[in-house]
């Protein structure tokens, strides 16, 4: 019995000693997580940022480049300044940024190394690097910052940033890390994936106090960063910076597009910045300083202001009438009977309306093509008129987003009977009255200069246009321009009713509402004005508009022009977009007396009448059956309240 217990104790002990064998083996051989663990004391990832894809405009012209910098890292524990006042005044920090700075590194760790200052120039580290032999514990690290040759198209490029905390939370697939640049708005957050380039990792030994002690292996794991895709605009620089010159002093938006292609060649947003000043380690108070501008240099207005088109609305008016059967190019209207004024001496056919910019004519021919529908009932005559009223100028691209590759683009307003049902509390109960102000582009039509230059290129087409875009290629193959802006969108109207118009918008230039200087020997211009009523303010407050393209047969430009608060636009808008136009076409400018008046006005606004933001309201409810109240534009003045629909348009 006892030799029993013997065996059975001695098989326990056994079988404890094998368990404790087998957990060994597999610890010390099966699993490698205790050796990963302190494979990840002794090895360092360093992760290698790749340079960004530079950005070139259609002739090849840098836009933006990067430029060597210095990123200056500290380790507190190696930290010996004798004389911590002038080490301040070297750096050009304040004795608080310092303690600051060196607070947030002692809690990151006091024996690795952490950024202390970051995007030192060239010539700034060139003034302190003998210095630092007397400071240890600093080590620079060369580094890349976007550079703006030309000082120009700040608010379409966008910027570069530190990623924010939300955008990290975000990530579909986990890329960036904290601390990490990215693209902010603009071209540089819209092709941030392929501007970014692909990062390279080496792995470095190093000792328990974080020295390194050389590559891992040799290198036999590490990858080589690849810089970015450099992307190739279809911006004509030169002719940028002319437009830019051209909007000094004024509060608006110039754009400018090739009609077959779709490729933006300007885009100016005044007044604008130079995108320098968001490209160094002085970004937060330069964006600080920006924010409180009270001209709202940060908003890039082509595809973020909206307006009311005004009289440019009159092409849309005249194509989808023409289309519809109810308006011929031969059809005279008078002016008796119009609520609206008229500069013009009336008995104008399609072609003179035009160039006259006639009011009282596109209120009955807005008139005409609600009720061309055979319905008695003046209400339901409306709504089904209006209808097809949307769904005709909805193809212009005049509603919803075109869908420019930026990301700020919105939408504009095309008003449905739906909006006017609930307007008006219900069905039946508007009509032709309530709305007729729509018919020289005021009223509740909210539009952006994108979609107007955008009008102009599809009329130069003669019917059909390609999403207005920046792009134009990549410099390595396989990488193109997105589908989506080779593709061509039909407007439904036919070739043969754009003629007319055409002929009216030539006129409007030759001898029509546009100042004679602007008529400019050898571009063929042809155009429409527009003045959008901008609240209660009088005349001079109003908002300038003109689009155009140029020559008149066979186009190779369309632009649209916005000057707020510049009154007639025959003069202001046109004289700008009539000297756009001929500098891309000749290259040069001869119209130097234009040229002089342009860059010598002045249409700032005083800070107190200064335009802003606000969101559209709807119409109010009328119960006498008048036009409702228009929704404000997105700019207006900053003490005004809401404006009731223009009926009068000013050219």
């Amino acid at each position: 019995m006892l030799e029993n217990r013997k065996w059975v104790i001695i098989g326990v002990f056994c079988l404890v000693g094998l368990t404790y064998l087998a957990r060994l083996f597999y610890l010390q051989v099966l699993d490698d997580t205790y050796s990963l663990g302190a494979s990840k004391n002794s090895i360092k990832r360093v992760v290698e940022i790749p340079y960004r894809g530079q950005v070139y405009d259609r002739n090849n012209q840098l836009i933006v480049y990067n430029t060597p910098v210095y990123d200056l890292y500290v380790t507190p524990k190696q930290v010996r300044i004798p004389d911590t006042l002038a080490f301040c005044r070297m750096m050009n920090v304040s004795q608080s940024e310092f303690d600051s700075i060196m607070g947030l590194a002692k809690n990151y760790s006091p024996v690795k190394p952490s950024l202390f200052l970051r995007q030192l120039s060239k010539e700034d580290f060139a003034r302190i690097q003998d210095a630092l032999v007397d400071y240890r514990g600093f080590q620079p690290v060369i580094s890349s910052m976007r550079t703006y040759p030309a000082h120009t198209l700040s608010n379409a490029l966008g910027y570069v940033s530190e990623i924010s905390k939300k955008q990290l939370e975000n990530q579909d697939i986990l890329y960036y890390r904290q601390g990490d640049y990215i693209g902010h708005n603009g071209l540089e957050e819209q092709y941030e994936e392929q501007l970014r380039g692909k990062r390279g990792v080496k792995f470095m030994m190093q000792n328990v106090r974080g020295v390194n002690k050389g590559p891992w292996k040799n290198g036999a794991f590490d990858t080589l960063a690849v810089a970015g895709q450099n992307l190739i605009t279809g911006i004509d620089v030169e002719v940028q910076k002319y437009a830019d010159s051209l909007m000094q002093n004024k509060v608006g938006a110039v754009l400018a597009v090739e009609p077959s292609t779709g490729e933006i060649l300007v885009s100016v947003s005044a007044p604008t910045y130079d995108p320098n000043l968001l490209s160094s380690r002085f970004f937060s108070k330069n964006y600080r300083a920006l924010i409180k501008n009270p001209y709202k240099p940060l908003i890039n207005r082509p595809v973020m202001a909206s307006y009311r088109p005004g009289s440019t609305f009159k092409l849309i008016q005249a194509l989808i009438a023409q289309q519809q059967g109810s308006l011929l190019p031969s059809t005279v209207y008078g002016h008796a009977g119009s609520p609206m004024r008229c500069h013009c001496h009336g008995g104008n056919n399609l072609r003179g309306a035009i160039q006259n910019s006639c009011n009282p004519y596109f209120y009955y021919v807005f008139r005409k093509f609600l009720y061309f529908n055979g319905e008695h009932n003046t209400f339901k005559a409306s709504a089904i008129g209006l209808r097809q009223w949307h769904d005709m100028a909805e193809k212009f691209g005049i509603a919803d987003r075109l869908g420019i590759d930026l990301p700020t683009e919105r939408k504009g307003n095309l008003p449905t009977p739906e909006y006017y049902d609930k307007a008006y509390g219900g069905t039946l109960r508007w009509k032709f009255s309530n709305v007729y102000s729509l018919s020289i582009g005021e009223g509740e039509l909210l539009i952006s200069p994108l979609k107007l230059v955008n009008l102009a290129a599809t009329i130069a087409n003669r019917g059909w246009f390609i999403t207005p875009h920046f792009i134009r290629g990549f410099d390595k193959p396989g990488v193109g321009v997105p589908a989506e802006y080779h593709e061509r969108h039909e407007t439904g109207i036919e070739y043969k009713y754009y003629l007319p118009v055409i002929d009216g918008m030539r006129g409007a230039v030759a001898h029509g509402t546009v100042t004679p200087l602007a008529n400019i020997a050898g571009i063929d211009l042809c155009g429409k004005t527009g003045t959008a009523q901008n609240s209660k303010f009088s005349h001079k407050f109003d908002h300038s508009i003109f689009i155009g393209f140029a020559p008149m047969n066979n186009p190779k430009i369309a632009v649209a022009v916005f000057v707020e608060n510049a009154g007639w636009g025959g003069k202001a808008a046109a004289s700008v977009a009539a000297l756009v136009a001929e500098r891309y076409l000749k290259r040069k400018t001869e119209a130097k007396r234009l040229d002089e008046q342009v860059k010598a006005s002045n249409y700032l606004p005083p800070v107190s009448g200064l335009p802003v933001y606000k969101k559209p309201v709807s119409p109010r409810k009328d119960t006498t059956q008048q036009k409702p109240a228009a929704p404000t534009p997105l700019m207006t003045a900053a003490k005004d309240k809401p404006v009731v629909a223009a009926i009068i348009s000013r050219n």
